[in-house]
């Protein structure tokens, strides 16, 4: 679901505009100045690019064509391998995978599904953290989603009994208990993988039996962390009958982006938890209030009623058992007292996680101080010794906001190899942040802070104290009137020069017309071919650097580095795509420290019926190298056909020799999710989802399968498709992609 609430309109834009028309100066037959050409001088200084210290590299590789194959696709002279897939076991004793749903173990010692964001930990001959490469290493896999659970199971999901009856990707189910035995594992599958693997010559296994393998679930128990001063506050939030101190709580869930920090650790981000929740018929009336934040949030709101015909949640609260591995869906308010029940078990549910990867009996850390919304990711800045550390993070839905946090701590290098315990240093105090995209290529960091009468005074939400700023960050940014995004996902800082980069993955008409248009999410179209979706379908890349390239500063300057589209639609071909690097709605994002690619994940559903999701490999390049650009709009809203104009800025048309299509992905899958070796030769990749849009069983004892990868290319058994982590080589064994 999107943000209802829009801070920055289309005439507010326009008034802005007007505002700085002196700065404003049009080239003839061209697009106009660059960003820093139009920026004030004393910003200009500030926001300049660094001094260039390395060339641009080449990419060295033959674009792919689009493909609508089953199965992985890369340039001449590169390889891939599979690493693991879903369901593989993590120790000996456990059986391998069927694939056909004969598991009938609780799957917490087996690989998850929905592979997702990743990160590779070397670690020295001690298992000590190592911030230099070794032939030892963990990595720790995201698994993000149940919406296609029924292959996990003999004859798919059931409800009531009966196969197949699931509505939506969400789990919409019909009324009815769910098998415990089925729920379990579906439970389970979630969460993070962490395997470890070792370098054999110049390729990389993971050990069955490894004591660093671990499975993090949403059974698992975490602590909940919170700046000293609100700390009393923010466990209050949080009392469940699990633990009515609100202390800690259990699991992680729907974990999608990620991020690595300077000390060595994981942090796993909680996106679209919210429908995973139910209130019961028999719940008291819920508050307005308490109303008002699950609605913002997307979690349901009322109870159950017969006029219902179906729950719109995985339907976990169903099983009939008095367990509280299964109540603690139903949040509906059955005790007289907060902690008596699990009316607050959503609030838990939201944050960044902190993990250790390299001591398996650490006990994961929810750090609240980032604020909760639907995380997806938590990207780094690139840290120096004596100046805090900022985290950069999205808020995947429609009209949702591009968060800071930034530590209290300035960054001590002997902190690395740290644990949790550092974590508790530098992400339990600091300041959390929404971002304002300025039309005048200018933005501003705005505080969440309950001191601000903006936020103490907000009538969408009244907020307690700054405790409840954290748990509902959402209102906090509709409040100081941060810019709603066309669905904010994956961050990446490229380290060579301090940019910052996000996925806006896309938007639809109902969030994005030309009456509702600003400079950082200029289009509002219609695809005119294929599934002729309207908004912006395609999606876009945004990028911004900090004023003085510090991440404490509270300013910086932006642009958007590549718009998404189809080659032959010059309407909305900004970039100037060709076949060979055409894409629709960036996902992932990832810079390699050992080339400097900028590599970009799909997760598309306009550009499908000509090609796959992909993966394209781009020259960066830095923010404020393109030009002004006036953006023409044109759509069908209703009957009526809208139309309008948008000034934003574009970076610099990159064109095939700096952005080409790496990786096309089986059917029904999404690319998401990459690592890499220190080296650069060995690149680490997820196929999430293959065949995902393969229907329910009715009556037949066989899926109509959309995809067979990755059995029927010799992986595991054959038959269901299965997510897994690839790992991609050239085959002359030189840098990837250059």
């Amino acid at each position: 679901m999107g943000n209802k609430h829009q801070n920055e309109r289309f005439q507010s834009i326009i008034e802005q505009a007007t505002s700085h028309q002196g700065r404003r100066h049009f080239l003839k037959g061209g697009l106009g100045l660059s960003l820093l050409a139009v920026l004030p001088g004393t910003l200009k200084s500030a926001f300049a690019a660094p001094a260039a210290g390395n060339a641009q590299p080449s990419l060295g590789f033959v674009a792919v064509q689009k493909s609508l194959l089953d199965d992985v696709l890369l340039p001449e002279g590169y390889k891939y391998t599979i690493l693991h897939a879903t369901g593989d076991p993590m120790q000996s004793s456990i059986a391998a995978y069927s694939n056909h749903g004969a598991e009938t173990d609780d799957w917490s010692g087996r690989i998850g599904d929905h592979h997702d964001g990743m990160e590779l930990f070397y670690m020295d001959d001690k298992g000590r953290y190592s911030d230099k490469p070794t032939y030892r290493a963990v990595l720790c896999v995201n698994h993000e989603s149940s919406a296609d659970a029924h292959f996990l199971h003999p004859k798919g999901q059931t409800s009531a009994g009966v196969s197949g009856k699931k509505f939506d990707q969400f789990g919409a189910w019909d009324l009815g208990n769910r098998p415990k035995s089925e729920v379990v594992k579906e439970m389970n599958l979630h969460g993070v993988s962490i395997v470890e693997l070792v370098r054999e010559g110049s390729h990389w296994k993971y050990l069955v039996d490894s004591p660093l393998n671990r499975r993090i679930t949403p059974e698992t128990i975490m602590l909940l962390s919170a700046p000293s001063a609100y700390l009393d506050q923010v466990n209050h939030l949080m009392k469940t009958a699990f633990d009515p101190t609100g202390r800690s709580s259990r699991g992680t869930l729907n974990n999608c982006g990620h991020g690595k920090t300077p000390w060595g650790t994981y942090l796993t981000c909680e996106e679209n938890w919210a429908r995973y929740f139910q209130i019961s018929a028999e719940s008291a009336p819920v508050q307005p209030k308490q109303v008002a934040a699950l609605k913002r949030y997307g979690v349901a709101s009322q109870p159950l009623n017969k006029s219902m015909k179906k729950a719109f949640s995985q339907g976990w609260h169903t099983v009939s058992e008095t367990d509280h591995r299964f109540a603690r869906w139903n949040i509906a308010l059955l005790s007289p007292e907060v902690g008596g029940d699990f009316r607050q078990e959503a609030n838990t549910f939201g944050f960044n996680v902190e993990i250790d990867p390299l001591e398996p009996s650490s006990m994961p850390v929810k750090r609240t101080a980032m604020g909760r919304f639907a995380h997806e990711a938590a990207v780094c800045s690139a840290p120096k010794a004596g100046e805090p550390i900022a985290f950069y993070m999205g808020c995947d839905s429609r009209n949702e906001y591009i968060y800071k946090f930034v530590s209290e701590a300035r960054w001590d290098p002997q902190d690395v190899g740290g644990g949790t315990r550092a974590g508790d240093k530098y992400l339990n105090e600091g300041r959390l942040y929404a971002a304002k995209f300025n039309g005048d290529g200018t933005g501003e960091w705005l505080a969440l802070d309950f001191q601000d009468p903006k936020v103490r005074g907000f009538e969408g939400y009244r907020f307690s104290n700054q405790a409840d700023v954290l748990v509902h960050a959402r209102f906090a940014a509709d409040a100081v009137g941060a810019t709603p995004m066309d669905r904010p996902e994956w961050g990446a800082v490229n380290h060579r020069n301090g940019d910052i980069y996000f996925a806006l993955t896309n938007s639809n008409a109902a969030n994005r017309s030309p009456a509702k248009v600003n400079a950082a999410n200029p289009r509002a179209y219609q695809d005119p071919d294929g599934k002729k979706r309207s908004g912006n379908p395609h999606g876009h890349i945004i990028r911004f650097r900090e004023k003085n390239m510090s991440p404490s500063d509270t300013s910086f300057a932006w642009d958007i580095f590549l718009f998404g589209a189809e080659e032959d639609d010059p309407a909305s071909n900004l970039s100037k795509l060709t076949s060979k690097n055409s894409f629709s709605s960036p996902d992932g994002l990832w810079f390699s420290r050992a080339t400097g690619i900028c590599w970009i994940q799909t997760d598309d559903g306009a550009m499908t019926d000509e090609s796959n999701c992909m993966m394209l490999a781009a020259i960066p390049g830095s923010v404020g190298d393109g030009e002004k650009i006036m953006v023409a709009n044109s759509m069908q809203v209703g009957a009526d056909k809208i139309a309008g104009r948008q000034e934003t800025f574009m970076g610099a048309a990159l064109g095939e020799a700096r952005l080409r299509r790496f990786l096309v992905a089986p059917k029904g899958a999404e690319v998401t999710g990459l690592t890499e070796t220190a080296d650069g030769k060995t690149l680490f990749v997820n196929i999430q989802h293959p065949g995902e849009k393969t229907p329910a069983l009715g009556q037949s004892a066989q899926f109509d399968l959309e995809s067979a990868w990755p059995g029927h290319r010799g992986f595991g058994q054959p038959g269901r498709p299965r997510s897994a982590t690839i790992m991609i080589e050239r085959e002359d064994g030189g840098l990837i992609g250059l």
